[in-house]
């Protein structure tokens, strides 16, 4: 009698998860990324920081300067920046704002959850990326009118992909860390602050300059945006990805399977 009884009682829940489209999983996580303060404020800053940058390039570039790789360049920056912390925010989300509990009880398979926010996550910044890329080409076309700006076009496929590479890096590398770390606040410094102090550490120490590429994932990222990155780049890249990507991500795929979850 014993046994019937659980398997009855387990089975609701087994057939409710299975029963969950990945579709569904993936609004939910696109949905999370918007609804709450920190990442609503920091979405509108990436939308509205691209045409600010456009709108002062503009005004102060010299219309020599005024091409659609100098408006890539330009408008690429704060999401640089921001996306990642996007990023971030969307892997502590179960954590830091208490959900934990009602999420992978509806999902206990923690790697759907996963799969659903790194896709959430991926697909806003190639959202975001689109736009920036558009708003360039705005800003080239205005450029060559109001200003008569150079106006060149000159970019190329290799650009839009190396360039989308960049942002995308640091998209899984904030996610790397926020799951790593769990913890909004020490996954945002860790990411802004460990890279930067790496990175002047082999900067400031002559004999690490020459090896730098191979532990410096900035460095090794550095040729993509100048569209000039041969095979050994690429190798660099992919050992300093290692480091810096697949070891967090690693740790933080280990760690969220892992970690209890709490109600409070």
């Amino acid at each position: 009698m014993t046994t019937p009884t659980t398997a009855t009682a387990q089975r609701p829940a087994a057939t409710r998860e299975a029963g969950i489209p990945f579709g569904r999983l993936l609004r939910t996580e696109l949905r999370k990324l918007t609804d709450t303060r920190a990442s609503r404020w920091l979405l509108i800053a990436i939308v509205a920081a691209t045409p600010l940058v456009v709108a002062v390039m503009l005004f102060v570039a010299a219309p020599e300067d005024l091409t659609f790789n100098q408006f890539v360049d330009f408008t690429q920056t704060p999401q640089k920046i921001l996306l990642p912390a996007l990023a971030i925010l969307a892997m502590t989300s179960e954590w830091s704002q208490r959900t934990g509990l009602v999420t992978f009880t509806l999902v206990p398979d923690r790697r759907r959850v996963l799969l659903a926010k790194f896709t959430a996550v991926l697909a806003l910044g190639l959202l975001a990326i689109t736009v920036a890329f558009a708003a360039a080409g705005i800003g080239n076309v205005l450029g060559a009118g109001l200003r008569h700006g150079d106006g060149s076009w000159t970019f190329g496929l290799a650009g839009f992909g190396e360039i989308t590479l960049v942002q995308v890096i640091g998209l899984v590398e904030g996610m790397a860390f926020g799951m790593a770390l769990l913890i909004t606040a020490g996954a945002i410094i860790a990411y802004y602050v460990a890279p930067s102090l790496w990175s002047v550490l082999f900067t400031a120490t002559a004999s690490l300059q020459t090896i730098a590429p191979w532990f410096d994932l900035n460095k090794a990222s550095g040729a993509l945006y100048d569209q000039d990155i041969t095979g050994k780049g690429w190798l660099q890249l992919l050992v300093a990805a290692a480091i810096w990507i697949a070891v967090p991500l690693a740790f933080g795929v280990w760690r969220v399977s892992r970690t209890e979850v709490k109600s409070s």
